[in-house]
């Protein structure tokens, strides 16, 4: 007892940098982040307003699917489109997605998601059936169009039929909300 009395700083700093820094602490900073995301997405408005969404004018970026097809952005052009770019070594990217995995449920019907990442193929599977999801993941073979390119993961964007860019958010969010229930709605019915 009075080793930790007189110790109980260094526990703690070693703690912190275990929560921060290895592959322990990922599941806790996913929960972290997550419930921190479903705080601030509630607050913020994610759709872009109309008069400054940017519209995609080249679709042109080779994709390649889970079954090992090379596929083209082109191919889904004039169709709602949700573009999510995440790792699996990403805790922001690993606490979205269970919301974005609910959302394809909801809307797969209807929308194009189109979940990217530069992991391995292996990887991605392993990640995948361990968390139980089944979602449409594609890996980067091209290089994106210039509107769709970002320096931060997880990036979310909705595209509308018309090419738009309605919607696009760096960093963790409860997509699975009414507010982005809502905008894909819209976006399906024009």
């Amino acid at each position: 007892m009075n080793f930790i009395k007189k110790h109980w700083g260094n526990i703690l700093f070693f703690g912190i940098i275990i929560f921060m820094f290895t592959p322990p602490g990922m599941p806790l900073r996913a929960l972290l982040i997550k419930g921190v995301s479903y705080v601030t997405s509630r607050v913020e408005n994610l759709e872009i307003k109309e008069s400054d969404q940017l519209q995609i004018k080249d679709f042109n970026w080779t994709l390649m699917n889970g079954s090992g097809t090379q596929v083209n952005l082109s191919d889904y052009k004039a169709k709602v489109l949700v573009i999510n770019e995440w790792a699996t070594w990403c805790p922001p990217c690993v606490a979205e997605l269970p919301s974005l995995a609910s959302l394809y449920k909801n809307y797969d019907k209807s929308v194009v998601f189109l979940f990217i990442t530069r992991d391995t193929p292996e990887k991605v599977a392993n990640f995948l059936q361990k968390n139980k999801m089944d979602i449409p993941v594609y890996f980067v073979f091209g290089t994106p169009p210039v509107l769709l390119q970002s320096s931060t993961i997880p990036t979310t964007f909705i595209i509308g039929k018309d090419g738009k860019i309605v919607v696009k958010k760096t960093g963790a969010a409860d997509w699975n909300s009414g507010q982005v229930h809502e905008i894909l709605d819209k976006l399906i019915k024009k």
